[in-house]
């Protein structure tokens, strides 16, 4: 899976580690997935493309390198995204942030659409779309195909978590999308929750069962 880019930065790891734990309250959850996405963010923006801009330092004029095109835009996949976006924004403060409401049906599994709001010009920027966990991959190959009916060319995948199953899905599905995992786990179980997995990361980041 060329396109794929596990991240395993010792602070990712320990950091994932701590977000396993079934003790971990939270609001301590809430930092960990900030300070997580972060840490990702970091390494996922790394490419960003800059210019020469002048500018008075107080000693003299310069030439300095600054981020160059339309800003970034954030597209959290609902609900669980959200906890992700502080993380990314804390680097990069005036990108503009949009929503993809996907809900996965109990039965089947499959991922389906109840809201989208994108910031304009979507097409002509670089979007970023975080999501704690990428299990069967249905939620995130939905969202990513529905970026490209809007004319996005430049996507990058952010999760904490992904199963094997679920990450190859989307590899598969949209090869030409960057896609950064925090730690790739070991499987599905029959309920498609990832195993060992940290739980369901929207009631756990949002207090709720």
């Amino acid at each position: 899976m060329e396109n794929v880019t596990i991240l395993d930065h010792p602070l990712i790891k320990h950091k994932i580690s701590m977000l396993r734990d079934k003790n971990t309250g939270t609001m301590f959850f809430r930092i960990l997935v900030e300070e997580i996405s972060m840490l990702m963010g970091y390494e996922a923006l790394r490419d960003l493309p800059t210019e020469l801009v002048e500018i008075e330092t107080p000693i003299t004029s310069a030439k300095v390198p600054m981020i160059s095109g339309k800003k970034p835009a954030v597209v959290p996949i609902l609900r669980a995204g959200l906890g992700m976006v502080s993380g990314i924004t804390a680097l990069i403060p005036t990108a503009k942030i949009g929503h993809i409401g996907l809900y996965r049906d109990e039965v089947t599994h499959e991922p389906h659409e109840y809201f989208c709001k994108l910031p304009d010009k979507i097409n002509k920027r670089l979007v970023i779309v975080p999501d704690p966990m990428l299990a069967t991959g249905g939620s995130a190959i939905q969202a990513v195909t529905f970026l490209k009916e809007r004319g996005c060319k430049h996507i990058k995948f952010m999760c904490i978590l992904a199963a094997p199953e679920g990450l190859k899905a989307l590899s598969e599905a949209h090869p030409d999308i960057e896609i950064y995992v925090g730690c790739v786990d070991e499987r599905l179980n029959d309920d498609a929750y990832i195993v060992p997995g940290l739980g369901d990361a929207g009631d756990r980041i949002f207090g709720t069962k």
